[in-house]
């Protein structure tokens, strides 16, 4: 299944690369620093040898992990060269340019592994979880935070009004490239979120928990583990 045209994706993180940390900071009112290190926080409890930060970016993530696990290994990798060139610039240690559908490394290299607001853009979520499987030891970790919406009512009204009329003319202002952050937009609202997105991780090799929701529901982190390699396995609770 496709969701994301990839070149379209890569040349829209390309072109806002240098301004993207600073954008983030701005539009998010500072949050995304604590989404971050709650990811971290979850990932350390496991305790990982190996963590590899998928869709990377700028590194933000790949650093708050580092600061966690000092002693882990941790490898960040994206798909888009400019943006790995920021992570270098903020001296993220370990960098890979890799397609997350077609990840260059072995079967259960890692103990754990993070995206941060990537597998939205990815050109498949299935497969690209099918790939996060195969690198992942047996009972290794998953966790998957992105964007979602809040529960139906005012505050899913506010915040659709915020996301595809306040926030583009802001970014537009912030970047140069207000189009970026319509498809930002465009992407969340066709993004599953909830049990829909807890089911298709269990469909591609993991067994999820409970999702967290955060800042009012427009935040989901998705955990899960590795599971003995038999799919569909049943949603269990955090």
């Amino acid at each position: 299944m496709r969701q994301q045209d990839p070149e379209f994706v890569r040349r829209t993180f390309s072109a806002i690369a240098g301004r993207y940390d600073f954008a983030n900071h701005l539009l998010s009112g500072g949050l995304d620093f604590l989404w971050r290190a709650r990811v971290a926080r979850v990932v350390a409890a496991v305790r990982p040898a190996r963590i590899l930060d998928l869709a990377t970016g700028s590194g933000d993530l790949a650093i708050a992990l580092q600061k966690t696990c000092p002693s882990a290994l941790v490898v960040g990798a994206d798909f888009c060269l400019t943006m790995l060139e920021e992570a270098r610039r903020k001296h993220v240690p370990f960098l890979v340019q890799a397609d997350a559908l077609a990840l260059p490394f072995a079967d259960g290299a890692f103990d754990a592994m993070t995206v941060a607001f990537g597998l939205r853009n990815m050109a498949s979520w299935e497969k690209a979880l099918r790939e996060m499987a195969r690198v992942l030891r047996p009972g290794g970790l998953l966790a998957v935070l992105d964007f979602s919406l809040p529960p139906r009512g005012p505050v899913r009204a506010a915040y659709r009004l915020y996301l595809h009329h306040l926030l583009p003319k802001v970014a537009g202002w912030t970047t140069g490239r207000s189009d970026a952050y319509e498809y930002l937009g465009e992407s969340i609202e066709k993004f599953p979120r909830g049990s829909g997105m807890a089911a298709m991780i269990n469909a591609c090799g993991f067994e999820a928990r409970q999702p967290r929701t955060m800042c009012l529901g427009i935040v989901t982190l998705y955990t899960a583990v590795k599971g003995t390699g038999i799919l569909g396995t049943p949603l269990k609770q955090a």
